[in-house]
């Protein structure tokens, strides 16, 4: 009877682990969702302010579409138009050149952050980690835990685990909120897991469980999720 119970606690441990990638996977929409409703306000209003100053025209004309890209691309996935986005194209500049050309000012600034995000969405984890670490968090109280969260799940995919788990405790912290804490606290909690660390996840799933009481609300964007207690009960000692 014992060996049985501690053959399927081994089959359940190792049913989480495959599931940490399906599980980004699995919140990518809420999560990407929020940042890009965070940029197009936060982003929206840094470059209004540029513009009305007199400062940064071109970069206001050439952000606006390199955007236009972008976001056409997060709904299409069209790899293309991320490219665009990035590079631009033989009229307007890109991210990147945004970015360089503006790097001292809050619109180059914002320009890092849409690139690290389009890298990312390219399967390209070298470079949107470059790029989301070159983001200046500081800059915004707003996006800051969003682009804190998606460089954490960056460096997830580049083997980084334990810098992915900081970073999306950090970016859980920050957020301070119903939406995106809870959801990079267990993604944080199942990267523990992954590395055998049940004692630490446990910890961050009964954060969930005591600090965001309205994280039930959200099932609606998470497909197969059974509720925190499970993910407790799953790395119980």
């Amino acid at each position: 009877m014992a060996d049985t119970k501690n053959n399927q606690k081994a089959v359940d441990y190792q049913t989480a682990v495959n599931q940490k990638e399906d599980f980004i996977l699995k919140y990518k929409t809420p999560i990407i969702g929020c940042i890009v409703a965070l940029l197009l306000c936060v982003g929206g209003y840094f470059l209004w302010k540029s513009f009305s100053t007199g400062k940064q025209e071109q970069a206001s004309t050439e952000m606006a579409k390199a955007q236009e890209y972008f976001l056409t691309a997060m709904n299409s996935g069209d790899s293309l138009l991320f490219e665009k986005a990035l590079n631009g194209d033989s009229i307007n500049a890109g991210f990147l050149a945004i970015a360089d050309d503006y790097s001292s000012t809050k619109a180059g600034n914002l320009a890092t952050l849409y690139a690290g995000i389009c890298y990312a969405s390219l399967g390209k984890m070298d470079e949107a980690a470059k790029y989301l670490g070159d983001f200046d968090t500081a800059d915004d109280a707003l996006i800051s835990p969003a682009a804190l969260g998606r460089l954490g799940n960056a460096k997830a995919a580049l083997g980084d685990l334990d810098g992915a788990v900081e970073l999306l405790v950090k970016a859980a912290k920050r957020a301070d909120n119903n939406s995106l804490s809870p959801l990079f606290l267990i993604q944080a909690g199942e990267i523990l897991e992954s590395q055998g660390k049940k004692a630490e996840a446990l910890k961050l799933y009964e954060q969930v469980k005591s600090d965001y009481a309205e994280f039930q609300q959200y099932n609606q964007y998470m497909q197969g999720f059974n509720g925190i207690d499970n993910y407790i009960e799953r790395v119980k000692e």
